[in-house]
C-alpha cells in the first residue's frame, strides 16, 4: 500500500478533520487491487495526486453534528472521493485531456480502453464501500441517481460543443449535472448517514448543491486568468475544445460578440494568439466580473442555510471553508 499522502494546504486550518481525510485516503487505497501493477499504480498516483479532497471534507463536516460511527463516515466519504475519481477518469477520455494536475492521464498513458476500464473499476469500488459501510440502500439510492446526473451533465456538455447559442440556463443544468450534484450528494450523505432528520439532511443537500455550483463558476473563471496551477491546463484550452462558459457566455451578450463570434467560429484551429484575444475581450466585457457574481451569489445561498444550523464547531468549519473557497486562485 501507498503511503499516507500529504494533504493539500487548505487542511492545515483545519486540524480536526485532518486524521480522518488521511484515513479515506488509506481507505482507498486499500481498496484498489488491479491486478495489472501499470494501471494499479496509475489511479494510485491518481488518486494521491493533490487533489483538494472537498468533498470527502464536506461529508465528514456535516455528519459531525450528531455522535455517529465515525468508521462508517470516513468509508462513505471515501466512496464519495472515489465516485468523483471515477469521474474524473471518464471526463479526461471524453476530453482527450493529456494532463490532470500536471500528471500524465491514464487515457493518455494506456489508451481510451483501459481508461474506461479503469473508470468502470473504481465504480465498482464506489459500490463495494457503500455495500460495506452504508446503513441503508438509500446511500446507494442516492448515488446511483448521482452517477446518472453526472453522466447526463457530461452529454449536455458534449452535445453543446462549439454552440455559439449556448444560454446561460443550458450552462447552469450542465454544470450542475457535472460537478454540483455530487457536493449536493456528498453534503447529503454526511446529514443522512449520521443520523440527523430528513429535513436536515435536505438543507445540507441544498447547501452542497449551491457549493458545487459556486466552485465549478470559479473553476470556470480560473481559464480566463492565468494557467491553472491545478490543472495545468493552457489559457482556454475550453474555449478552443467548444466548451463554452460563464464568462464567455456573458460577454457573448454584450458588444463584445461581434469580435468573438468570428474567433469562435475558429473552433480548434484557434490559435494561441487567438485565445489571448478572447481573453482580453471577456475581461474587457465584463465577463469575468458577472461569472464571479454569480458564484457569490450561490455562495451566499449557501452560507446562508450554514447560518441556520445548530451552534457546533462544525457549523463554523463549514461557513470558514465554504468562504474560502471564493477566494481560491488555483
Amino acid at each position: 500500500m501507498q503511503s499516507a499522502t500529504q494533504l493539500h494546504p487548505i487542511w492545515r486550518d483545519y486540524p480536526a478533520l485532518q486524521p480522518e481525510l488521511q484515513q479515506v485516503m488509506q481507505l482507498m487505497t486499500a481498496n484498489i487491487n488491479i491486478q495489472d501493477a501499470d494501471i494499479n499504480d496509475a489511479i494510485l498516483e491518481m488518486i494521491h495526486g493533490g487533489g483538494k479532497l472537498l468533498r470527502p471534507a464536506y461529508c465528514l463536516l456535516f455528519s459531525q453534528f450528531t455522535t455517529t460511527d465515525r468508521q462508517r463516515m470516513v468509508a462513505l466519504a471515501a466512496s464519495l472521493e472515489t465516485l468523483h475519481t471515477a469521474t474524473l477518469i471518464h471526463d479526461d477520455i471524453v476530453d482527450d485531456a493529456a494532463l490532470r494536475r500536471h500528471h500524465v492521464t491514464i487515457q493518455e498513458r494506456f489508451g481510451k480502453d483501459t481508461a474506461v476500464y479503469a473508470g468502470d473499476y473504481l465504480f465498482v469500488v464506489v459500490f463495494k464501500i457503500l455495500a460495506h459501510y452504508s446503513s441503508s440502500f438509500k446511500s446507494i439510492q442516492m448515488n446511483s441517481e448521482n452517477m446518472e446526473k453526472i453522466l447526463v451533465g457530461e452529454v449536455q456538455q458534449k452535445d453543446r460543443h462549439y454552440h455559439l447559442d449556448i444560454t446561460m440556463a443550458e450552462y447552469l443544468q450542465q454544470i450542475q449535472g457535472k460537478t454540483a450534484e455530487l457536493f449536493a450528494l456528498s453534503c447529503f450523505l454526511g446529514a443522512y448517514e449520521s443520523g440527523q432528520s430528513s429535513h436536515f439532511a435536505q438543507r445540507a443537500r441544498k447547501a452542497g448543491l449551491a457549493i458545487g455550483m459556486a466552485f465549478q463558476i470559479l473553476d470556470d473563471i480560473l481559464d480566463y486568468q492565468e494557467v491553472s496551477q491545478e490543472t495545468g491546463k493552457p489559457i482556454l484550452e475550453d474555449v478552443a475544445e467548444g466548451v463554452y462558459t460563464s464568462p464567455l457566455i456573458f460577454a457573448l451578450q454584450t458588444e463584445a460578440k461581434h469580435d468573438l463570434l468570428p474567433l469562435m467560429r475558429l473552433q480548434g484551429a484557434i490559435s494561441d494568439t487567438q485565445r489571448q484575444e478572447v481573453q482580453r475581450l471577456v475581461i474587457n466585457a465584463g465577463g469575468v466580473v458577472q461569472a464571479q457574481e454569480l458564484a457569490t451569489k450561490y455562495t451566499q445561498d449557501a452560507l446562508a442555510i450554514m447560518r441556520k444550523l445548530p451552534d457546533q464547531p462544525a457549523k463554523t468549519d463549514l461557513i470558514s471553508l465554504t468562504k474560502r473557497l471564493l477566494d481560491r486562485h488555483n
